[in-house]
């Protein structure tokens, strides 16, 4: 068959197979273009879950009526005066307006301050001729039956519902990075998403995600080797079963970029199940040079020239926030407490804890003993500030047969001042009731000193080289030549972690050292796991999350049990040691360690308020 040039249509409906995905890819080019133009308003109309109709109409520059027809030609724009390095607008490419028509039945209509009203109309790529028209400033795009010119597409579509939802999800992405402007979305269901003006980002975010993340979230703000990071992300306890409210910035672009996606993942590792995501807004800011958003037609990916730099910086900044932020419980917290309070003389039917985290039982000291033995060197003492006879009371399991009732002595008043208050009771065995100045709080006694040990061994950890143990005969391991290379450029680190390996010839390395605490291991798949992981991200985490995870796991069995009675001194000591360590608002495996039910809210209950 010979080589034959392609019809202008047919390329642009190959461009749109990349360009336009489904209907939200065509809201999202053209309220781009919209933003790209000064608008101030933005409003969205669909039908037919975007496949029968969208309208976009803005109030923006316009278009002059003598280059409606370059607009809607192929690699036509006025966004690159600069060049491809330096790109400041949220399109670039010419190719949205082209691909759309090539699909749809597309009209444009548009007028700027000085000149006349036009519109243009395009058809399964055919082009009318440039005529007058009626139009206030601004522009004015429809799209009627999308993918007509192409059925086949029209077969991968789902359901009008899913389209509407991606839309919907398109518009807030875009709205939260441009606080300035309304932007307004209707369907035929009646339904409108309505982002007022703000100017404020925060109150932005609040109309996108609801006003309960503003009142769980922590303000980050970084700056490292000239690239910004600023937004909010959730406090620990307050995260969702996936990641579909992380939104993510970079010059002001949404993006959906695995490598922040990961480090996002990472900082949150300690203090979130593997179930749970956070909850973020982040904005990256830096040099256009330094990034490069002509990664994909859609715009969506991105890469960085340093992607170890952003990462590292996306990693600190979020857990220094944290560790900053102190013990925070999710507001949404004494919500579902009160939800679950029955009032009147009903019987509380609750079994009560059978023995706190699932898969964990008080007899755990001569099961772990060992682990603790080998450790011994990274451990710091498992309860400081419980006092001697707390201290000796704990070591010798003698807690079991203490004492359980409190003081009847009213709480310190200095103590009542203090963000978990004094210890007033223990109930079930597991559970430390406290009193504030205004609230009352409830602390899991075993998930929040199971935190503070973990947080103690991490320490450890991070203060001294890994103690390693020499293997009698080096693992050789064959790799590609560019994993074995990069391994060999982080040797050191590595070997801060205990695991000393060097070149073997080419194409290998060789392991002649592995960390003590994770005793017998599969070296050869340690090895590759982490050459992946340098590959992707230039980090070396792996390494650090597996002895971080023996860490917690020794953590776990080395804290007071469920059903462990506690002398009101330690239940105190217990909650001064909270309130000075980060993360201790949730244990190891993400669940919260205490809840709070302010007074207010009790008085609710009663009918006092």
């Amino acid at each position: 068959m010979p080589i034959r040039q392609l019809s202008e249509t047919l390329i642009n409906q190959i461009a749109a197979g990349e360009v336009i995905e489904r209907p939200a890819s065509v809201v999202k080019e053209l309220v781009e273009n919209a933003v790209d133009a000064g608008a101030t308003r933005v409003e969205i109309a669909t039908a037919g879950g975007g496949l029968s109709l969208i309208r976009v109409s803005d109030d923006g520059i316009g278009i002059p009526a003598d280059e409606l027809e370059l607009a809607v030609s192929r690699h036509c724009t006025s966004k690159l005066a600069n060049g491809i390095d330096d790109i400041r607008t949220l399109g670039f490419r010419g190719e949205a307006l082209p691909s759309i028509g090539a699909v749809s039945r597309l009209a444009i209509r548009s007028r700027t301050a000085s000149g006349e009203a036009a519109e243009i109309s395009v058809e399964g790529g055919q082009v009318s001729a440039v005529r007058p028209a009626g139009a206030n400033r601004g522009t004015a795009v429809e799209v009627r039956d999308l993918f007509y010119a192409t059925p086949a597409r029209l077969k991968f579509m789902k359901g009008e519902r899913a389209e509407a939802t991606a839309m919907a999800d398109v518009v807030r992405r875009i709205a939260i990075a441009f606080p300035k402007v309304r932007f307004t979305l209707s369907g035929p269901d009646r339904s409108t998403l309505d982002f007022s003006a703000t100017g404020d980002r925060l109150r932005r975010i609040a109309q996108v995600m609801g006003a309960e993340f503003p009142e769980n979230s922590i303000a980050i703000d970084a700056l490292r080797e000239g690239v910004r990071l600023d937004g909010h992300v959730s406090t620990p306890s307050y995260s969702r079963a996936n990641a579909l409210q992380q939104y993510v910035y970079v010059n002001g672009r949404p993006v959906r970029d695995r490598l922040i996606a990961s480090a996002i993942r990472g900082a949150f590792a300690d203090t979130l199940a593997r179930d749970r995501h956070a909850v973020a807004t982040l904005f990256l800011s830096l040099d256009p040079a330094l990034v490069d958003v002509n990664v994909h037609p859609a715009k969506a990916d991105v890469r960085f020239r340093d992607p170890g730099l952003v990462r590292g910086l996306i990693v600190g900044a979020i857990r220094e926030a944290l560790a900053a932020s102190g013990i925070r419980p999710a507001s949404t917290g004494a919500a579902a407490m009160l939800g679950a309070f029955r009032p009147g003389p009903t019987a509380y039917d609750h079994p009560g804890p059978t023995g706190g985290h699932r898969g964990y039982n008080p007899g755990f000291r001569g099961a772990v003993a060992g682990t603790f033995d080998a450790a011994r060197s990274f451990q710091r003492p498992l309860a400081p500030g419980f006092g001697e006879a707390a201290q000796a009371a704990f070591d010798t399991g003698s807690l079991e047969s203490a004492d359980t009732r409190a003081s009847g002595d009213a709480p310190a008043p200095e103590a009542l001042g203090l963000r978990l208050g004094a210890a007033r009771a223990q109930v079930h065995e597991n559970y430390i009731v406290a009193q504030t100045g205004d609230s009352l709080v409830i602390v899991d006694q075993h998930a929040a000193h199971e935190r503070l040990v973990y947080e103690a061994l991490k320490n450890a950890l991070a203060s001294r080289p890994m103690p390693a143990q020499l293997l009698l005969l080096p693992t050789i391991v064959d790799l590609p030549e560019d994993d074995a290379e990069r391994l060999a450029l982080h040797a050191e680190t590595l070997r801060r972690f205990g695991l000393g390996i060097e070149r073997f010839g080419p194409g290998a390395v060789a392991v002649r050292e592995t960390p003590a605490m994770l005793g017998e291991t599969n070296i050869e798949q340690l090895i590759r796991d982490l050459a992946d992981e340098i590959a992707d991200n230039d980090t070396v985490d792996t390494l650090r999350e597996r002895l971080h995870a023996i860490a917690a796991t020794m953590a776990c069995h080395g804290s007071v049990r469920s059903g462990r009675r506690l002398l009101p001194d330690e239940m105190n000591a217990l909650l001064r040691q909270m309130e000075a360590t980060p993360g201790s608002g949730t244990c190891n495996h993400g669940r919260p360690t205490y809840v709070e039910l302010k007074l207010t809210d009790i008085e609710r209950l009663f009918g006092r308020r």
